[in-house]
């Protein structure tokens, strides 16, 4: 158990950050993996390539659903049970698959199963944190905690894909349930519910500092995450955050994270070469959203979305038609890393302008849900336009022109005017 008083004073708030990365890190990875595996099950198992694809869309839709009622459940019985329940079930579930021959077992380990665990090992967790740990300098920590997802890219994918083109997908869902399980010990020794667990105050804030306490830490948090859902759907802030997210997730782990390998493969790159170029996404991710983060405590978060989504609706579009070469996978790698993840920190500023720090996370994780709603229309749809056309070229100019749009709507985003509350405060 940790001790109730931890060293480093309000410094502790980034060892708590340092866990929760790995925790946002490992669990990027197993969203990846799919990606890795899909050729390989082709291959072993003689299954296509939309029914892989299903299963990864059902783990990523529900990624995203479980999102917003874990960060409720998490107020309500805490953040500490959750992750660990989370973390069982995500190593439970990679180890159990195994054992699939067909492909409903790959629906149910990793699409329900580890979809619902991962969903509260993700970007509300992560929002949950920050609001928690952090009175200052959040735009910047929200950009280091987006970016552990690039990592996970960065740190699994090249492994992954050695795995999966010497041993078969297997070692890959092995290795995936043994990296979740090392997590539990440094949660449950490193992770505090709060800041007043261990007698400090978020960081940058006075000694006097009252953080908010939101209502879904009393009463039903089911009904209280969907009710703050229909408060915040009365809201026009909502509708353009969910859609700009919507689109964010088609146009990245849905679509590119999902199926970029495999349009690799079918134009000669092996595995490993196209896990090299995610990974080199990754890093400039990790550049990129540390780097929007920072931007985003300075600037217009609208003006610093339409300019990621213009710039990744045009790398989408230039890349059927790039030639696939050393350089152009290079050109495109670097363009489309910088702004992969880059919008979260921008979008949770604004969710917390639009609904308060209490409601903000939670309204978050309903915009996160959109973000993977989107991400699981675009894995099943690249799947399906391939089994249809032969090749990738019109799912990616497809995703490419929706960039172009959630560009327009995000400046579309007005938080100065008055909305309404989705967290109803006590008498």
């Amino acid at each position: 158990m940790i001790a109730r008083s931890a060293p480093f004073g309000q410094r502790y708030a980034f060892v708590v950050v340092a866990v929760i990365f790995l925790c946002l890190l490992i669990a990027a990875g197993l969203r990846s993996a799919p990606a890795v595996m899909m050729l390989p099950l082709e291959e072993s198992l003689g299954w296509g390539r939309d029914s892989i694809s299903f299963a990864a869309a059902v783990g990523i839709f529900l990624y995203g659903l479980a999102g917003p009622f874990a960060a409720a459940l998490m107020e309500r019985i805490g953040l500490r049970r959750v992750l660990l329940a989370a973390l069982v079930l995500m190593s439970a579930a990679t180890a159990l698959s195994l054992w699939m021959t067909q492909p409903w077992h790959m629906v149910l380990t990793w699409g329900i199963l580890s979809g619902i665990g991962s969903g509260a090992v993700a970007t509300v967790l992560g929002a949950t944190i920050v609001n928690r740990w952090f009175k200052t300098n959040r735009g910047l920590v929200m950009g280091l905690m987006s970016a552990s997802s690039a990592s996970g890219m960065l740190v699994f994918l090249p492994l992954l894909a050695a795995l999966a083109q010497s041993g078969g997908w297997r070692p890959v869902a092995l290795t995936v349930s043994i990296a979740t399980a090392a997590l539990l010990p440094l949660v449950w020794f490193l992770v505090p519910e709060r800041p007043a667990s261990v007698g400090l105050v978020r960081y940058g804030a006075d000694a006097d500092d009252a953080p908010p306490v939101p209502p879904s830490a009393r009463g039903n948090f089911f009904v209280h995450t969907l009710s703050t859902l229909k408060r915040a759907a009365g809201t026009r802030i909502f509708w353009y955050l969910f859609a700009t997210f919507f689109i964010c997730g088609f146009t990245t782990n849905g679509l590119v994270g999902t199926h970029l390998i495999a349009f690799c493969g079918d134009m000669g790159i092996n595995e490993i070469q196209a896990a090299g170029l995610l990974s080199l996404m990754g890093v400039f991710d990790l550049i990129g959203t540390t780097l929007s983060g920072w931007l985003t405590d300075r600037f217009d978060p609208r003006k610093l979305l339409f300019i990621y989504y213009g710039i990744r609706g045009l790398s989408l579009m230039y890349l059927p038609y790039s030639g696939f070469s050393a350089t152009a996978l290079i050109v495109f790698a670097i363009f489309y890393g910088l702004d992969w993840i880059a919008t979260v920190p921008p979008t949770l500023r604004l969710a917390n302008e639009g609904f308060g720090d209490a409601a903000g996370p939670l309204v978050f994780g309903w915009v996160v849900a959109g973000h993977q709603v989107g991400a699981a229309a675009a894995a099943y749809f690249g799947g399906i336009m391939h089994e249809l056309q032969g090749d990738y070229e019109m799912a990616f100019l497809i995703a490419g022109l929706t960039g172009l749009a959630a560009a327009c709507i995000s400046m579309l985003i007005d938080t100065s005017k008055p909305q309404s509350d989705p967290e109803p405060q006590p008498a």
